[in-house]
């Protein structure tokens, strides 16, 4: 009887170490995933954005509806890359387009050649849809040159994009750039760098 006793509560002994390793392990399962999702909120609070792409004034680098990832994190403007805008403009809406020139430098266009100069040089630009032979209601005379601390942007599709030659829009002031597009991530086909991106 005493033998049975003691069985007895060797099994129950062991059944509280299983349960209490079980809640234990449930528990550190819960932590792990309670900190993998505030890390996860936190980085793309702070360090990644996704955005997505409205209309065709980015093609063929970028399509309407496409996601990207952004990041501000360290960033500094530079001369090819593609960025979302905040500034106020004519259309009520973040813009993304691609940086020709910074504070300093001088933009031309000769659009019965198709060509964009910078610093009179003329710019290589493989990622374009189209030579830039429109020129819409312009919010600068060229040559122009860029104030300091803003950039000349315009977009992949020349011909039809809303950008710094338009009225609406101008040069951006480098406060309102929201970030740098590093990453497509939808379609799933297209995921991916982005064609023509500066490092």
């Amino acid at each position: 009887w005493i033998s049975f006793m003691l069985d007895s509560d060797k099994e129950v002994s062991m059944k509280n170490e299983q349960t209490f390793s079980l809640k234990r392990e449930v528990f550190e399962w819960l932590e792990t995933i309670a900190f993998s999702l505030v890390a996860v909120v936190l980085i793309f609070t702070f360090v990644f954005r996704i955005v997505g792409v409205d209309g065709d004034s980015m093609m063929n680098t970028l399509q309407d509806k496409d996601r990207l990832i952004i990041t501000h994190l360290f960033y500094q403007p530079k001369q090819g890359d593609i960025v979302i805008i905040t500034q106020p403009n004519s259309v009520n809406k973040p813009l993304v387009k691609r940086i020709v020139a910074l504070g300093g430098q001088t933009v031309d266009i000769d659009t019965d050649r198709g060509l964009v100069y910078v610093d009179g040089e003329v710019i290589d630009e493989p990622y374009i849809l189209e030579p830039t032979t429109y020129m819409p209601a312009s919010a600068v005379e060229f040559p122009y040159t860029v104030p300091e601390g803003k950039v000349f942007v315009m977009g992949d599709n020349r011909n039809n994009s809303l950008d710094s030659r338009s009225t609406g829009v101008g040069p951006i002031d480098e406060r309102y750039i929201l970030g740098k597009a590093i990453f497509r991530i939808f379609p799933f086909d297209s995921i991916g760098g982005l064609y023509g991106n500066t490092d």
